[in-house]
């Protein structure tokens, strides 16, 4: 088996089922299998790949267990050379998979790559975001400052009643080929081995950061954007969307939060940095229009 693809769902049934389609469509002239670990889907998804995708080999997890370990408990039983992991709300447009596994094996300094990946594209075709940096202690502590006061600016304006919009942009706009600190978890193509395995602390969020960092500090190895595959990510792109506080009091927010300080306790060796980064947190979470969804969360933080 050349290629294992690893897909995590959680109640995404019609977007995993049109990146399925687009795998059996477009994946030529390559041994692969494709492996959906479910998180406790209720949404039907279950049903789906039994019944229009039963060549899929399907993982019931009964539970969410988080991004890491459904990726994980995937991983267990992969038979490929190399990993794909692949969000469920992606499509590929052509024979991605093909085009990762030659460049690895035909790449004559193959044994200098940690992991692959292609400049995402959004719904509109257009290039997303795909890939990072290792925050500095300089940029996490100038990070953590910016959310502290943005969150008294918005707290101001949600008082007073003023609702400014915003176009978000993406960072990434051009197409870049080249070595990255860390390609996004939507499509991470790497070697079969003990590196691939995610820490199962982080439960949503910085995993496949902390993941490509421990490869980068254990093996010297790069990672890689590579001209060639086309993948859609349909989370991805410009969105318009208004400066609301209440943002942050979400799950997804709330959950980025927790693994933003776990990733910085793990990596950085700075109690300091630890705990400005734990204080600015509780300090938004405190916040009077929040405090309802977030103070439970608020000890928790300080036990990591």
């Amino acid at each position: 088996m050349q290629v294992s693809i690893i897909i995590v769902n959680y109640n995404t049934k019609l977007l995993l089922c049109n990146c399925l389609n687009s795998i059996y469509s477009h994946t030529k002239d390559i041994s692969f299998e494709v492996i959906v670990s479910d998180n406790g889907s209720t949404e039907g998804s279950i049903n789906l790949i039994k019944s229009q995708f039963p060549q899929v080999i399907l993982i019931e997890n009964n539970a969410n267990l988080g991004f890491g370990a459904a990726n994980n408990r995937a991983l267990d039983i992969a038979k490929g050379k190399y990993i794909f992991y692949l969000n469920s709300d992606t499509v590929l447009l052509n024979n991605a998979v093909k085009l990762f596994f030659d460049y690895w094996e035909n790449s004559p300094e193959k044994e200098k790559i940690g992991a692959l990946g292609a400049n995402l594209l959004d719904e509109n075709i257009n290039i997303t975001h795909s890939f990072g940096n290792f925050a500095s202690y300089k940029i996490a502590l100038k990070q953590l400052f910016k959310m502290f006061f943005l969150n008294i600016v918005l707290s101001i304006f949600y008082l007073l009643h003023i609702n400014p919009k915003k176009k978000y942009q993406n960072k990434y706009q051009k197409k870049y080929i080249g070595p990255v600190e860390y390609i996004t978890g939507a499509d991470l193509f790497l070697l079969n081995n003990s590196y691939a395995k995610f820490d199962e602390n982080f439960f949503l969020y910085f995993e496949e950061a902390d993941l490509q960092l421990q490869l980068k500090n254990s093996t010297k190895k790069l990672c890689y954007i590579i001209d060639g595959p086309l993948i859609q990510h349909f989370c991805g792109g410009s969105v318009n969307t208004n400066f609301n506080i209440k943002r942050k009091a979400s799950f997804s927010r709330i959950q980025f939060e927790i693994s933003r300080i776990k990733f910085l306790k793990k990596n950085y060796n700075s109690p300091f940095l630890l705990f400005l980064a734990k204080l600015s947190v509780t300090l938004i979470w405190l916040n009077p229009l929040l405090i309802k969804h977030t103070f439970k969360y608020i000890s928790s933080i300080w036990k990591i």
